[in-house]
């Protein structure tokens, strides 16, 4: 989409101008004082050698700055820049803002500018290729509701080999929560699905999994298509609100909570700016179920390899559950070593904005600027990295290689299963399996 000549409509980018020209972005593009804060919190800034150009306060000037001075009168060359940038060298993390003194929100200028380049047919190949299953399918990898339902009565099955009566409940209304979930669970990590369902088991979760709005994941909003964006989270909600379930669960990604519970209310028109139905992360659930006593860990299965954590940009610093997160891995870890800096100061481990989806193009930007979140790791001696983010996941497993770090890389679902206490009366019967077998 990115390769051929474009014909530059400057009635669309003007009108996309004219709609964010609200007090506050002007306010943002005239109060910057080019301190430099920012580029020392931008991890593109400092793997790239510290070179202006990666500062985010250039990025944004040169950018949406550029575009409004010229009042949309850019050519096609402009065009391609700022593409390169808004793509290649943000993932939208919001560190830069949390050390701006002014407060600017960054990110939020260059999804601007995602979108005006998405409007004259500029957007990342890998991240183009999603956007006609969200129509066709109502999910980013085309998984039919056929697929789902198989895979999700395949690891219930496989799952009540390790805990009796396990199930996934397809499409129960009045549960709890509706577990919407991302379709690499389905596609690639099934197992996700198996260890959901055991954890919510022992837990005595009411929950269910819908048949449709199940995929938390939007890579619409980070397309710069605001419009799908808000069609995918709007079918969330919806669903949610027919089932009647008491709240949206997202499962181990960071962007979901972003997209559902404070990008989407806006997307999907809900003025208010708050969601029809509360949202809930499972970094919260399962810290709660470990704090309530509904999950108990077993003292003796704790894991005793050095272990830190790994803060997903939308799930610590813009959903603020850092300390609900280290509860965990302290409850489940008998050595756990913090990155530094940590929580809401972390960096972003360069795999999110939509880097991993965006595919091979992208790879050598994406390991060259994972070099501080590998510099991170190595510097604890962790042999276990936790990370409660899909998006998060791939890229430090692709960090562990590139950069020979030695460590396992792991969900919180996948070392709670490990270490939990399963009550007597759901530990299965060896002779019944092996009638079964």
């Amino acid at each position: 989409m990115t390769e051929n000549n474009i014909k530059i409509d400057i009635s669309k980018i003007r009108e996309i101008l004219d709609k964010n020209n609200g007090a506050r972005i002007r306010s943002w593009l005239s109060i910057c004082s080019r301190c430099g804060l920012c580029a020392e919190a931008c991890f593109f800034f400092l793997a790239n050698d510290k070179n202006p150009k990666y500062a985010p306060a250039y990025k944004f000037q040169r950018t949406l700055g550029t575009l409004y001075k010229k009042k949309g009168k850019v050519d096609e060359a402009f065009l391609r820049e700022c593409h390169d940038i808004a793509w290649g060298e943000c993932t939208l993390c919001k560190r830069c803002s949390l050390y701006c003194p002014f407060g600017i929100d960054i990110a939020a200028m260059i999804a601007i500018v995602r979108s005006i380049c998405f409007s004259q047919g500029l957007i990342p190949e890998g991240l183009a290729r999603t956007l006609p299953n969200y129509e066709q399918f109502g999910n980013q990898m085309a998984v039919t509701v056929e697929d789902l339902v198989e895979t999700c009565e395949w690891m219930a099955e496989e799952a009540r080999d390790e805990i009796k009566n396990v199930t996934i409940p397809i499409d129960t209304s009045g549960a709890k929560y509706m577990y919407t979930i991302n379709p690499r669970e389905v596609m690639f990590y099934p197992q996700d699905l198996a260890m959901a369902a055991q954890i919510f088991t022992v837990a005595e979760e009411s929950w269910t999994i819908p048949t449709t709005g199940w995929d938390c994941t939007n890579l619409a909003m980070y397309a710069g298509n605001k419009e799908l964006a808000g069609k995918v989270v709007d079918a969330m909600y919806k669903k949610a609100l027919e089932l009647e379930v008491e709240a949206i669960l997202i499962t181990e990604c960071g962007h979901a909570m972003r997209s559902a519970a404070y990008e989407g209310p806006y997307l999907a028109n809900y003025r208010n700016g708050k969601p029809p139905v509360p949202i809930v992360h499972s970094v919260q659930l399962f810290y709660e179920y470990i704090r309530d006593g509904r999950i108990k860990i077993d003292p003796s299965k704790k894991i005793d390899l050095p272990v830190t954590y790994q803060d997903p940009c939308n799930v610590s610093r813009n959903a603020g559950l850092w300390e609900q997160g280290r509860e965990i891995v302290r409850a489940i870890c008998n050595d756990f070593r913090d990155m530094s800096p940590n929580r809401d100061h972390n960096h972003c481990c360069g795999g999110g904005g939509g880097f991993i989806p965006m595919g091979g193009p992208y790879r050598k930007r994406r390991m060259r600027s994972g070099r501080i979140k590998a510099e991170q790791i190595r510097a604890t001696e962790a042999k276990i990295v936790i990370s409660p983010c899909h998006n998060c996941y791939d890229q430090l497993n692709d960090l562990n290689k590139e950069y020979d770090l030695g460590v396992r890389v792991v969900s919180l679902k996948e070392l709670i299963i490990e270490t939990m206490v399963v009550p007597e009366h759901l530990k299965p019967n060896p002779e019944s399996q092996n009638e079964e077998g």
